[in-house]
């Protein structure tokens, strides 16, 4: 049996450890709030660019654009989003999971372009390739950051070093529930609702001036927007993440704080009964 002594060094560290957990489920609380308003004030308009584009895409027909031609390259580029700090509970582990677990991606095929150093560093560890690496993006995402994320990977698409382009984040629902997702961006593919609406309206889609200037500026801001809506609500999953991870961590002491208060007490108690009977047993023997 532990003695008091062990008991009492153990419980401090454990109070110290939860003074800690508390702090930063504070701080996360905090940051989310900030975070979740963002993210439900993005969502609407992240959902909307892309059933837009898909379903205008669907009643194009087929056109020739360098954006929607699918290369001779088996490279495909993933940009994950992970965040910089762990303590997340299985944020990071889960989207990790949704690339090495996937049946489309290869690891000898894919080139990762990672945002958030515990995603790059598992990874890499993993053996994968990174292309590309941008932490500093998921501490204040900007569409300015997107917006250059995104030419990145259409360059190399456009130049024939990839043929297709995928996004895994981690999608907010609400505060205590955040999905992995993992959404192919290019080649733009439709489901068949999609088809079966194209296939019904007869009509297709026209384009003013033409076909190339129209998707030239509408495929760079479909895939911008995708990227800065995924940023934004990684950031917002990461902090709930976190706030939960936290939460149960400084639940889980307050159980071992009292077990070990518990204990304390009975090891006091056995000492005292102790001492007690050596008094006893003592001053019999005198007398």
């Amino acid at each position: 049996m532990a003695s008091m002594r062990d008991i009492k060094r153990r419980k401090g560290s454990i109070q110290s450890t939860q003074q800690i957990t508390k702090a930063m489920k504070l701080v996360s609380t905090v940051k989310l709030q900030k975070a979740r308003n963002r993210a439900e004030q993005t969502n609407p308009y992240f959902n909307y660019m892309y059933q837009t584009v898909t379903s205008m895409l669907a009643k194009s027909g087929s056109i020739n654009h360098p954006y929607l031609n699918k290369g001779d390259s088996t490279k495909k580029a993933v940009v994950v989003i992970t965040s910089n700090r762990g303590l997340a509970g299985g944020y990071n582990s889960n989207v990790v999971k949704l690339v090495t677990g996937s049946e489309e991606l290869a690891k000898e095929d894919l080139e990762i372009y990672a945002i958030g150093n515990k995603g790059k560093e598992a990874l890499e560890r993993k053996g994968y390739a990174i292309k590309e690496e941008a932490s500093g993006i998921i501490e204040s995402p900007s569409y300015e950051d997107a917006a250059m994320l995104c030419k990145k990977v259409l360059d190399a698409y456009v130049s024939g070093e990839i043929g297709e382009i995928y996004l895994a984040y981690t999608h907010f629902k609400n505060t205590v529930s955040h999905e992995p997702t993992l959404i192919k961006l290019l080649p733009v593919e439709f489901d068949e609702e999609e088809i079966e609406k194209a296939a019904d309206s007869n009509v297709l889609m026209n384009y003013e001036p033409n076909e190339e200037e129209a998707l030239d500026m509408i495929i760079p801001k479909y895939v911008t927007s995708l990227f800065y809506g995924a940023l934004v609500e990684a950031v917002a999953s990461e902090n709930g993440a976190r706030m939960q991870a936290m939460d149960s961590a400084t639940s889980n002491a307050d159980e071992l704080i009292s077990d070990l208060t518990l204990k304390y007490n009975r090891a006091r108690q056995g000492s005292i009964t102790q001492e007690l009977t050596e008094i006893i047993a003592g001053a019999s023997a005198i007398s």
